[in-house]
């Protein structure tokens, strides 16, 4: 062990401990009165600036919730994916459906009230609203193309004096020439504080990524206002958590998920997710502040407060992304604020929101070493010693599922996790290594919620492992470009195999086929979009008529419904993919074709179809390391594993309440039924996948609403986790349900346009892991309510 390392790792596990706290974090930031409003609407992502999606409104009840019934309905008008969230000001409610559109509905009946048409590329979980205190300006701020712009919430009209023309460039101030930045937009629409909106990235995976700063924005004139560096610079704090160089080419250490704000001391919490490249590290030996960290910041000036980092030198892509929960707990006699942050990997970690210590020992405790060239394995990782994992983090023969799996099929998986690498915080190597949870397993995007007061948590998670193998290979991509010989050569550019046409074709096959499984041949007629179908299957044959590039781009890097993200796909490769399966070649060709600047989208908007290529982009190029910087000479990759859904024995996905006055589990229950293990004779199964980018609404009156991917809504007892009400769906549900209250009435909405998921096939056969049904109603949000008022909803409410 070098000198620099033991350094820092004995700084680290003090800054980890809250030792390096500043002042500010001390003394903690002025506070303000409450919000009037504060849990009576729903008027941000995820219900309100604490992200708690907690509501104090009590018309539904325990007695009453069985008489929810469908008060309207708004069908989406496509057949997309919507995993938006809602948002709900005075009557009027906006939604994303109709090809991209943003659409203010009336809350009460759902009739269209504006339509801002065609914003492909808009980011697709929600959108911020912001009003001036005198209410004469209203605003509805979205991403789209890598742009932040404005729109008036009360016509839908572009706000034209918002930034430059009516757009702010985010890839600007990244750290990197803005030519050379792909994604520089979140999947999430961030968080409105005062006059500011505060923002996360999501610029992808891969090597030389762009780094993942946080940033805050003016809501009036679209200003910078405040950068923080993830990745520091010289002379700024964790420098010497990186090689020296680092934040010249390390890119993630980013917010892609949610954002969480105590608005009384104007404190944001941000979580962020893993550097890249986020399963090897070898050119960034060090603990990597700020990744995988829990970050308080100063929400008017973006200085920070404290940090707690869950997981030191990530090799697992163990990011944080679900929200934050800002809740009030009594803790050794005392009445504690704290926060509490589920983890990717399992955990919930629970801190004083003010100060940042952990409000229960959390111990570094050794963990294995890396068997791979040049890596360094961080050599303890932080463990929680009070409060229990919410998930399964090991893989053993033992666990495997009594369902589902074709005897052939169970000796094959017992063979490869005997043979494989297991355990929490076993670092991957060229021998077969099985996570647990994997990449999209433990808490997600949306999984989160609370009833603050009460210091009740709820954690919506998933167990699904990954089988991952580190290759020298890019996945799906083949070689690197210096060894696939010459052009026109098989492998190479402009040839077939892994080239050009045949190079999306090679894509599909190891990346998207485990899912989108091939169907039944087409017959050969001499159609490019037959032959297309015969590849790929009729389902997604002829893709480019019915999605655009930019659409399709942002589906896969950011994912959508049962479908996982893929972000270290580069736009060559992207291009290539979307061409095989749009079976048109004059699409595909259109598809290849770099465009250009802004261009003035539908409805007079501002907008941008270009996420446009760099300006120096080689198609199949590895971006180089700066000049004169030390870097390893290999790379290694991986994929993520993720053809294996039900392997172990269920449940797949569950609902876990935890009472964080103790820190124990108060009640565990599975989260949907998968219907074909239930017919071989299972119980309390939850669903594969079941739980990913899904979310709830937490009441007063002690419910819990929760959505599942097989298509119904249900309604738990907050006490107990006992299911009193369910009611279906048209389609599975995806993103995080709303609830509002107007003119005296309270309503649920979902947003139900995804397929519904059941089951598994063959092994490496032709038949596909999960079956799919296509639901013959119209998909879109459905919104519930109890029956106007009469005598008997009287009585309950009395």
């Amino acid at each position: 062990m070098t000198q620099r390392f033991a350094r820092l790792t004995v700084w680290t596990t003090c800054v980890g401990l809250a030792c390096a706290l500043t002042l500010h974090g001390q003394q903690g930031a002025s506070q303000a009165p409450p919000s009037p409003d504060r849990h009576k609407t729903w008027k941000d992502y995820g219900g309100g600036p604490d992200s708690s999606k907690f509501l104090a409104l009590d018309q539904i009840n325990k007695s009453n919730v069985n008489r929810l019934q469908v008060a309207w309905t708004y069908p989406t008008g496509d057949n997309n994916v919507y995993g938006f969230n809602p948002i709900i000001v005075d009557d009027m409610m906006y939604v994303l459906a109709r090809n991209s559109s943003l659409v203010a509905l009336n809350a009460l009946t759902g009739k269209e009230v504006w339509i801002h048409e065609n914003l492909r590329g808009i980011a697709r979980r929600g959108v911020n609203y912001w009003e001036s205190k005198d209410r004469s300006e209203r605003r509805i701020l979205f991403q789209m193309n890598n742009y932040l712009q404005a729109l008036d919430a009360r016509t839908g009209k572009s706000i034209l004096s918002f930034g430059k023309n009516g757009l702010v460039d985010l890839r600007e101030g990244l750290g990197r020439e803005t030519d050379s930045v792909s994604r520089a937009q979140s999947n999430t629409p961030g968080k409105v504080f005062d006059n500011l909106i505060l923002l996360g990235v999501a610029p992808g995976e891969a090597y030389m990524s762009t780094p993942g700063y946080l940033r805050a924005y003016d809501v009036r004139t679209g200003a910078l206002v405040w950068t923080f560096h993830t990745v520091p610079r010289p002379g700024e704090y964790g420098y010497d958590t990186w090689p020296k160089d680092a934040y010249k080419y390390v890119g993630g250490a980013n917010t892609w998920g949610e954002i969480s704000i105590d608005e009384q001391r104007g404190i944001a919490y941000f979580p962020t997710g893993s550097p890249t490249y986020d399963y090897y590290g070898a050119d960034r030996i060090g603990s990597n502040l700020f990744g995988n960290c829990l970050i308080a910041l100063d929400a008017k000036t973006g200085k920070r407060l404290w940090h707690f980092q869950v997981v030191h030198h990530d090799l697992w892509d163990y990011d944080l992304t679900a929200a934050p929960q800002l809740i009030t707990v009594r803790h050794n006699g005392k009445t504690i604020d704290a926060v509490a942050q589920a983890s990717k990997h399992g955990f919930l970690f629970v801190f004083d929101r003010v100060t940042g210590q952990p409000l229960w020992p959390i111990e570094e405790r050794p963990v294995p070493k890396s068997e791979m060239p040049g890596e360094q394995a961080w050599p303890t990782q932080p463990f929680p010693t009070v409060v229990p994992p919410f998930n399964r983090q090991t893989v053993t023969v033992e666990d495997m599922t009594p369902y589902l799996l074709k005897p052939e099929e169970r000796e094959e998986f017992k063979k490869r996790i005997a043979a494989a690498r297991t355990g929490l915080f076993t670092p991957l190597s060229t021998t077969e290594t099985i996570a647990m949870p994997g990449a999209v397993g433990g808490a997600n995007l949306g999984n989160t919620a609370a009833n603050p007061a009460a210091g009740m948590v709820y954690v919506m998670t998933q167990d699904f492992p990954s089988f991952y193998k580190l290759s020298e290979t890019m996945p799906n991509l083949g070689p690197p470009p210096g060894q696939r010989g010459a052009p026109g050569a098989p492998g190479a550019p402009g040839a077939g195999g892994a080239g050009a046409g045949g190079r999306g074709q090679t894509m599909f096959a190891q990346t998207c086929q485990a899912c989108h499984s091939t169907e039944a041949p087409v017959a050969a007629s001499g159609s490019p979009a037959v032959a297309a179908a015969a590849t790929v299957g009729p389902s997604l044959a002829n893709l480019g008529a019915r999605m655009a590039y930019e659409d399709f781009k942002q589906i896969v890097n950011v994912g959508r419904g049962h479908m996982p993200a893929f972000p270290q796909i580069d736009d060559d490769a992207m291009r290539g993919l979307y061409g095989h399966l749009a079976g048109d070649a004059g699409a595909a060709a259109a598809a290849m074709k770099p465009t250009g600047g802004p261009v003035v989208a539908s409805g007079g908007a501002p907008g941008g179809s270009e996420l446009r290529r760099p300006a120096n982009f080689r198609p199949g190029a590895v971006v180089p390391y700066p000049d004169g910087v030390e870097a390893p000479t290999k790379r290694f990759y991986t994929g993520y594993g993720l053809s294996y859904p039900f392997i172990l024995s269920p449940p797949w996905s569950s609902l876990v309440a935890y009472d964080l006055n103790t820190g124990a589990i108060k009640w565990r229950v599975p989260l949907g039924e998968d219907r074909d293990a239930v017919a071989e004779g299972a119980k309390g199964t939850g669903l594969p996948r079941g739980s990913q980018r899904m979310g709830m609404v937490v009441t007063s009156t002690g419910l819990v609403f929760a959505t599942a991917r097989d298509g119904k809504v249900r309604a738990y007892d907050a006490d107990t986790g006992t299911t009193i009400w369910t009611a279906d769906l048209p389609h599975g549900a995806e993103g995080i349900p709303s609830m509002y209250s107007v003119n005296g009435r309270q309503y649920l909405v979902v947003s139900s346009t995804t397929t519904l998921v059941w089951g598994r096939k063959a092994l490496g056969g032709s038949e596909p892991w999960v079956k799919k049904d296509a639901s013959t109603q119209p998909g879109g949000y459905v919104v519930f309510a109890l029956p106007e008022k009469g005598t008997a909803d009287q009585e309950d409410q009395q």
